[in-house]
């Protein structure tokens, strides 16, 4: 019994990443896309290695804080005032080469 609940919780944590995975890609259509891709106020395309290499270089820790504090044109959470930091972090994955 207790292999069969150990092997249910592993298949409830693969889900609920998956479901951040896909929440993260969700986020980054709707509250990131139009303005990351336009370069709107200067915001660094998804393409563009070159203009993220300084903010990779900082960590996930340092993105997860400017987009949570918001920076030049872009809002606090880049609008999505309901993402919590896990969802965020996802949708910088997605956007950052």
């Amino acid at each position: 019994m207790k292999k069969i609940t150990g092997l249910v919780a592993s298949a409830l944590l693969v889900a609920a990443s998956m479901s951040v995975q896909a929440d993260g890609q969700a986020i980054y259509d709707k509250h990131c896309k139009g303005c990351h891709v336009a370069g709107v106020g200067n915001a660094p395309k998804p393409d563009d290695a070159a203009a993220w290499e300084a903010r990779k270089a900082k960590g996930m820790d340092a993105m997860l804080q400017t987009v949570t504090a918001g920076k030049g044109a872009m809002p606090p959470k880049g609008t999505c005032m309901s993402c919590d930091a896990d969802t965020l972090k996802a949708a910088i994955e997605v956007l950052v080469p």
